[in-house]
């Protein structure tokens, strides 16, 4: 603590070398962010803590300069909130406060900037009362309070700053007004983005965290311990002499032209433009116009690259070289995106058992494939939609079925084949009517090779059963045309045919 104070002394005793280059005449940080606090004292209450996760801990901070020169003072105060629990019940909660003030000396070394302070700090601490049902308290603590920080720059404009502050406690009350001992510490860091810089002032966005610990000892042994952990944003506004600043930096800028490039985005299989395709470049997503054209100027000359997505394609990557005031040309070409397919698992069983049939003949639009010995036959990349499947084998009666195919996912069908009767007369029967008026007739049917004549009956109808096979059949009426067909008939199957006959002389 000697050593720190004796170069406080020092550096307030030795202004800087470096003071007149930097115009800053005073500045205020504002700060919003969270907070989150844990502590506890011992022998008060099974489980007793205080703690809380804050997310409105504020804290405003400012430090005037005495022109430009290298003496100047600060002041700060902060709110900090807490929970009072007992296990996950919270009892009750509050805040404390945190205030402190003092003079301030800044040097440099080179870009370094260094600040060493010392003023009055009061605090608020918490602890428990000794009461049967304990209650959290504030005590207060004034103390002189030494601090310092140092910011140092980094690339693109960004600084970072550690800093830390060492209270010396001068007299530290409990809640009762009993004389209590403190000791504690802070300590934290933040990084300092520039948002934008004026003639006469400057804006900054601080990213911010810091450690605060603190322990107080009551008159009769009892501790209290509490750490502090900070996050948040802040910013920061200071205040420059124009003139100065001007003066400060005068140093040539070199004029940099910036280019362009036109980018061509087609179709890698056709050659023809892909409008409304996205093009990203430098994190900026430009869309393609009708021609599949895109234009990208205010580039910096170098290599540039970008990203082209479409919809139905593959995404595609280029690198163009942009030239200082030129415009480049790039050509992208996307290749289209296979087309959506989906797939078909046929399941074939026996109808009467329910027992699934190996090595049947499955047909699903023009692809041929046979089931398994789990009676399933699978078949890819089918295009969606309704897709006929027909299903034969020897001994089963074919069946025809229809499904639907979905794009990404698999189908499934379920065929039950019935057993063929063998020795059963397929049948037929029908009709036969005047096409002039729709009357029945009486009609012959003759099937020569099966040997059958038959006569309709009064209302045109005929049945009569044949072996299975292909048959000419000739149907006749006095005065109308005679009619042949060919058809064929299957065992154990019933077949209509309705039969239309013209009369003479009028067709």
């Amino acid at each position: 603590m000697a050593r720190l104070a004796l170069v406080l002394l020092v550096m307030l005793a030795m202004p800087s070398a470096h003071a007149e280059a930097v115009a800053e005449h005073a500045s205020l940080r504002l700060r919003y962010g969270l907070s989150l606090r844990d502590g506890r004292q011992a022998d008060v209450g099974p489980g007793l803590t205080y703690e809380g996760f804050t997310p409105n801990d504020v804290e405003a901070v400012g430090t005037a300069w005495l022109g430009t020169s290298w003496l100047g003072a600060w002041a700060g105060g902060r709110r900090e909130a807490f929970d009072l629990r007992e296990g996950a019940l919270r009892i009750t909660g509050g805040s404390l406060w945190r205030v402190s003030a003092g003079p301030r000396a800044r040097f440099f070394l080179g870009p370094v900037r260094a600040e060493l302070g010392a003023g009055y700090g009061f605090s608020q601490l918490p602890h428990f009362s000794d009461s049967t049902e304990p209650v959290l308290l504030r005590g207060a603590r004034h103390a002189a309070v030494v601090g310092g920080s140092v910011r140092f720059p980094l690339m693109l404009g960004l600084r970072l700053e550690a800093r830390g502050e060492l209270p010396v406690s001068l007299s530290v009350r409990d809640a009762a007004g009993a004389r209590a001992e403190a000791t504690g510490f802070s300590a934290g860091g933040a990084l300092l983005v520039p948002l934008r810089r004026a003639e006469r002032w400057t804006g900054t966005l601080v990213l911010d965290f810091q450690h605060v610990q603190d322990t107080v000892t009551l008159a009769d042994g009892t501790q209290s311990r509490q750490r502090l952990r900070r996050l948040g944003a802040a910013l920061e506004l200071a205040w420059h002499d124009g003139a100065r600043v001007a003066r400060q930096v005068p140093v040539p800028v070199a004029v940099v032209v910036p280019g362009s490039v036109r980018f061509h985005v087609l179709d890698a299989r056709t050659g023809a433009p892909l409008p409304g395709a996205r093009v990203m470049v430098e994190g900026e997503a430009h869309v393609a116009d009708a021609q599949g054209l895109v234009e990208v100027a205010s580039l910096l000359p170098g290599p540039v690259s970008a990203r082209v997505t479409a919809e139905g394609y593959a995404s595609a990557e280029a690198t163009a070289t942009v030239e200082e005031g030129l415009r480049a040309e790039l050509e992208v070409r996307a290749a289209p995106l296979p087309p959506p397919t989906g797939a078909l698992r046929v399941t074939v069983v026996d109808a009467r058992t329910g027992v699934p049939l190996p090595d049947i003949r499955v047909s699903v639009g023009t692809a041929q494939v046979r089931t398994d010995l789990t009676g399933q036959a699978v078949v890819k990349d089918l295009a969606p939609g309704p897709v006929a499947v027909s299903v034969a084998s020897t001994g089963f009666r074919s069946a025809d079925e229809a499904a639907v195919v979905i794009a990404g996912q698999e189908s499934t069908l379920s065929v039950p084949l019935a057993t063929e009767k063998k020795g059963t007369r397929a049948t037929l029967v029908g009709q036969v009517r005047s096409a002039r008026g729709g009357k029945p007739l009486a009609a012959t049917l003759l099937i020569t090779k099966a040997r059958v004549r038959a006569r309709t009956d009064s209302k045109g109808a005929f049945n009569v059963q044949v072996r299975g096979g292909t048959y000419r059949i000739t149907l006749s009426a006095r005065g109308h045309l005679s009619q042949t067909k060919v058809i064929t008939l299957r065992e154990g199957e019933r077949t209509i045919l309705n039969v239309d006959l013209f009369p003479r002389g009028k067709r």
